[in-house]
């Protein structure tokens, strides 16, 4: 008698839900035409759940030899685990041991992708945090560029491919297959903007300056009365075209100096509000691997994710600045994350 063949995946699906409407085994076994004790085994297997792993006896290592790989890790951040122990001249160790001990005083992290910050750079966070302090962020125009390229982000992306399938290939050209500038402003609950730089110009003092005339100044600024214009504040971070004198005297000849014009400390991205909106219009252009054969196509997507963001999302931004000042006083000029 030849052997039967096992249970089905769409089989098991069926068992589970003729068992949550109630239906005994032998029920089951005559409606899937199937062998009852079959039935039983596979409910019986189900209800016994996962194993729990039997955890094998380590290769012992000394408490000297303990200290040592705890230096080292401390020394050498982001290395690998048979680095830390060759540095430590303990040999014989497989990876599966050099891994269980350095998970008791070590974790696996990724390279942080942010500036340095010094002694300087937080002392002067400190005192960016306490000038604005009691500001109505209501008022303050957030404002940054974005580059964004065909290919998408660097990175291993993740996700289910059914059985029988392959991963797709990516592309892959040099530079990301190009790119686009894009400059826009977050301020309450609107985004201003986004505007597109324009192909092959390189943003220095004076074409940063053309740049605002032609977008923000005649398409959005000018709209505004003069009320809101003489409560605004313009925040920019320290890019050379944005910082220059050049650019500080164009923009106090509009009328944005002074304390209309937001002092910024050095190294700060994650004081910026705008960085997370950028974060949400890439999720949104590169979900599921997407990446584009032209730059007009991958600016229509920026153009197309910018319009979904609402207003309340925008606000949610906006609104956060309170809480990261606080969070730079309270780590004494530190990074506060995104």
């Amino acid at each position: 008698m030849g052997q039967k063949k096992d249970l089905t995946g769409s089989e098991k699906s069926k068992i589970v839900r003729y068992l949550a409407e109630g239906c005994s085994s032998l029920k089951i076994a005559k409606l899937l035409k199937r062998d009852h004790r079959t039935i039983k085994r596979f409910i019986q297997n189900s209800q016994q759940g996962r194993k729990k792993r039997v955890e094998k006896p380590r290769r012992k290592i000394t408490a000297h030899e303990l200290r040592k790989v705890k230096r080292a890790a401390a020394k050498m951040p982001l290395a690998t685990s048979l680095a830390i122990f060759q540095s430590c001249n303990i040999t014989g160790v497989p990876k599966s041991t050099r891994c269980a001990i350095l998970r008791d005083t070590a974790k696996v992290r990724k390279a942080e992708r942010r500036p340095p910050l010094n002694k300087t750079h937080k002392l002067k966070r400190q005192d960016w945090a306490k000038k604005y302090l009691k500001t109505d962020f209501s008022k303050v125009l957030w404002t940054d560029e974005m580059r964004v390229s065909l290919d998408g982000p660097d990175g291993w992306a993740r996700g289910w491919i059914g059985k029988g399938q392959r991963a797709p290939v990516p592309l892959r050209r040099q530079q990301g297959g190009g790119g686009v500038l894009v400059w826009a402003g977050i301020i309450k609950d609107e985004l201003v903007g986004p505007f597109r730089v324009e192909d092959g110009v390189k943003l220095n003092s004076q074409s940063y300056c053309q740049f605002l005339e032609d977008t923000f100044f005649k398409q959005w600024y000018r709209k505004k009365s003069a009320s809101f214009k003489k409560n605004m504040i313009f925040m920019q971070d320290n890019a050379p075209s944005h910082a220059s004198k050049y650019s500080t005297a164009w923009l106090a000849r509009k009328g944005i100096k002074e304390e209309k014009l937001m002092t910024w400390p050095p190294c700060s991205p994650d004081l910026n509000p705008i960085e997370n909106l950028w974060s949400i219009i890439k999720c949104e252009i590169y979900k599921e691997g997407k990446q584009y054969t032209s730059l007009n196509s991958v600016w229509e997507a920026v153009v197309a994710a910018a319009r979904n963001v609402d207003g309340e999302q925008i606000k949610t931004l906006t609104e956060s600045m309170d809480g990261r000042l606080l969070s730079v006083l309270a780590k004494k000029g530190g990074y506060i994350g995104r």
